[in-house]
């Protein structure tokens, strides 16, 4: 919840007038959030009935059943304990869910409790609690740009070992007319370096405690009024005891990444640098709602909310570097609204989260239908902190922090430098580690995509695009916590979002086949008796030693077939393992230069199977 506190360290002359320019460097640690907290007093319920008569019954009815409704006096083991009513405060824009109110704040057994009742209600589909989230932060043309800082920290843009390859990607596409939304802290409104590339969003935040602003209403603009936090003022929501600290300005620094301003000789670049990034604040003082973050992502996709105006230019990505600290499963009502926005067409990314676990029990990675995305250091090995596991898809750039020292233990933007709210003038550049960081490389990738694709990809398609033009992990992943397809490689995610269909009328084309990379598993498969799906992998010249290709894990009865340079089959194949089960091998002791199709046949239905092909 709480930033690790900024260390200044130095400053740098910029290319920027003396009224506006960029004073210092500061670097923050990856910290990983603490559990996700519940403020005892905010629900979220999805009703079947619509009418608020039969609502306000299923509550008095459920704090009834849990004995909630009426006091109790105080007891030598326990304190007095007031009656509890509830109230729907309002409802979200995912269908039938509504924000729910009690009148005090309850103990996680009368909440447990509550929920309970409440569930079981014939007019009730679905209850949670309200829970708040936070960032997962803290955690040119053929040629490099002229951005003055560029060569010195964005290492991230160009580094042969972590770097994703932007300088070559510039050449086919930098995201121009693309949007991307930002569901964050919001953007600092004027950010040198980045305000051109703007516009304007919403603040989703409806609690003036989080917000800080005047009012609980939502308002118009998205900008980051900071979320510093006074010593222990977080408890008023829940939260345990905590430090004061101050503001991160992290949506700032995640919306840099995107779509800094680039080639204008300030600060530093942005990887779509063409496209336009619009904040939507969800996050603030102690982090953000689950409600507000919902409502968030479907107002960004162009989806009606309650209340509020239409957005007139949805997003084609949504970029969300938030979510638990604590393990938790994906809530319904976020399940409800990722599926909205994925009908809708828009695609969203998410930080695979910080705290060094499988990502499969951390919210947002949690949840289906998003692109997850682990953290690397400039090394290209996993970053320590980073979640990992078969959901994380891919990696990207996170920085290891002060594992790899500064600057190069860090992803680095440009962010105001003020210690609460926003200072006019003061601007920093601000070096951040962690899965934060990471996901929006992966968020700018898919502008880039959408910019020069004839028809925009869908959320699968792009996920399938990404991981098949990943490049492969420089240094060994332990197979323990995988990291994913490997790391996202910009020049070849372009090459192959352009590349032009092979015509079988003028020239001779190969089998229609998922290219995997050497070394790099392809966990979680799964088919029907009978179904047969190719891979391929390229192996190049000079390679010695043998070519291994195995599947393993899971349940069932999987065959596999090999063949150099055409489509297998269980009759005429190259190569060919068939054992009962799923552990199967084929070594080639002296593989040619070219093109190795795989198939793999299901004997049996089989499940949660991984491919791996291995050569030196």
């Amino acid at each position: 919840m709480a930033v690790a506190a900024a260390i200044l360290v130095g400053s740098v002359g910029m290319g920027v007038s003396a009224s506006d320019r960029i004073a210092g460097t500061r670097v923050s640690e990856p910290s990983t959030a603490p559990a996700v907290a519940t403020t005892g007093d905010r629900y979220v319920v999805k009703y079947r009935d619509s009418a608020a008569r039969s609502q306000a019954a299923a509550l008095k009815n459920a704090l009834g059943r849990a004995g909630l409704d009426r006091p109790l006096q105080a007891t030598a083991n326990a304190s007095a304990r007031a009656a509890v009513s509830a109230q729907v405060l309002r409802r979200t824009a995912a269908p039938g869910w509504h924000v729910v109110t009690t009148s005090r704040r309850l103990s996680a057994s009368e909440s447990a409790s509550f929920l309970r009742e409440l569930a079981a209600d014939p007019a009730v589909v679905s209850a949670e609690p309200d829970l708040l989230y936070q960032h997962m932060g803290m955690a040119a043309p053929a040629a490099a740009p002229n951005d003055p800082n560029y060569a010195q920290y964005q290492w991230n843009f160009y580094n042969p070992a972590g770097g994703v390859r932007a300088e070559q990607a510039w050449e086919t596409s930098t995201g121009e007319g693309v949007v991307v939304a930002v569901l964050d802290t919001g953007i600092v409104q004027g950010t040198l370096d980045l305000a051109n590339n703007v516009i304007p969003g919403y603040d989703m935040i409806s609690d003036r405690r989080v917000s800080r602003r005047a009012t609980d209403g939502r308002v118009a603009g998205g900008w980051d009024l900071g979320d510093w936090v006074e010593e222990n003022y977080c408890t008023q929501l829940g939260a345990p005891p905590h430090p004061a600290d101050v503001s991160s300005w992290h949506g700032s620094h995640v919306a840099g990444t995107i779509a800094q301003e680039t080639n204008n000789g300030t600060g530093l670049a942005g990887i779509a640098h063409d496209a336009q990034v619009m904040p939507i604040r969800v996050l603030g003082s102690c982090g953000g709602f689950g409600s507000d973050i919902s409502d968030g992502m479907l107002w960004a996709a162009g989806i009606s909310v309650p209340g509020l105006p239409a957005n007139t230019n949805p997003a084609e990505v949504l970029n969300m570097s938030l979510g638990s600290g604590g393990q938790t499963t994906c809530p319904a009502l976020y399940q409800d609204a990722i599926n909205q926005v994925n009908a809708a067409g828009s695609i969203i990314v998410v930080a695979a989260g910080n705290a060094n676990g499988n990502a499969a029990n951390y919210t947002m990675s949690a949840c289906n239908g998003v692109i997850s995305v682990g953290a690397t250091r400039i090394t290209g090995g996993k970053a320590g902190y980073s979640n990992y596991g078969a959901r994380v898809d891919l990696s990207a750039p996170g920085g290891g922090g002060s594992v790899d020292g500064n600057p190069n233990g860090y992803i680095w933007q440009v962010t105001n430098g003020g210690q609460q709210g926003p200072v006019a003038g003061n601007w920093i550049l601000r070096g951040m580690a962690g899965t934060s960081m990471a996901s929006p490389h992966v968020a700018a990738a898919a502008a880039l995509v959408q910019a020069v694709v004839d028809e925009p990809l869908g959320w699968q398609d792009m996920r399938d695009l990404l991981k098949e033009t990943a490049r492969a992990f420089p240094v060994a992943i332990p197979a323990s916590t995988p990291m994913g397809a490997g790391i996202l490689d910009l020049e070849a995610l372009l090459e192959k979002a352009t590349e032009v269909p092979c015509d079988p009328e003028v020239e001779v084309c190969g089998p229609d086949a998922t290219t995997i990379q050497n070394k790099v598993p392809v966990p979680g498969l799964s088919g029907a008796a009978g179904s047969e799906v190719l891979y391929a992998i390229e192996v190049p010249a000079g390679v010695s030693g043998p070519l291994s290709i195995s599947t393993s894990g899971g349940s069932g009865d999987v065959s596999l077939y090999v063949s150099f340079d055409e489509e297998p089959s269980a009759g005429d194949a190259d190569y060919s393992s068939t054992r009962p089960g799923n552990s199967e091998t084929v070594r080639v002791a002296n593989p040619q230069a070219g093109t190795y199709y795989i198939k793999l046949v299901g004997v049996r239905a089989y499940s949660n199977v991984t491919l791996q092909a291995r050569h030196n």
